[in-house]
């Protein structure tokens, strides 16, 4: 499915999500943005078994690869993960009691991954099939 439009709103929030994830998993490690250990709630911090700025870093990987699967050839893929990973970081902000404003931001986050991976699917299909094949060396 060939359609400008379409392709322009593709491109957009991919390279909008793509780099929004991998700068804010960089970030993790100079806390230049924000100290994100703040936004880790009471809960999750109890569980678990590492520091909140060790687990921090851990997170801050996880988004970069996120974001730059988003911004190669397995956007659909990272879309998805994005949208997971968002709406799993909405709910952990809701149980602070605090950073409502945050959650909602993320849910809508969520959506606009989603969007992304449903929108590569109709204007990439044969990208989206090759996805996940993998062929023997």
């Amino acid at each position: 499915m060939e359609n400008r439009n379409l392709n322009t709103v593709w491109w957009a929030l991919r390279i909008g999500l793509g780099l929004a994830a991998f700068l804010a998993g960089l970030d993790k490690f100079f806390n230049l943005l924000t100290d994100w250990t703040q936004y880790l709630s009471p809960i999750a911090k109890n569980l678990l078994p590492i520091s909140p700025v060790t687990f921090m870093e851990v997170v801050g990987v996880i988004e970069m690869i996120v974001g730059i699967s988003i911004l190669t050839k397995w956007t659909r893929l990272g879309g998805y993960v994005a949208m997971v990973w968002l709406v799993a970081i909405a709910l952990n902000l809701v149980t602070t009691g605090h950073y409502f404003d945050i959650a909602v931001r993320d849910v809508e986050m969520a959506i606009a991954a989603f969007s992304l991976a449903r929108i590569t699917e109709l204007i990439h299909p044969a990208s989206v099939k090759r996805e996940f094949r993998f062929e023997a060396a």
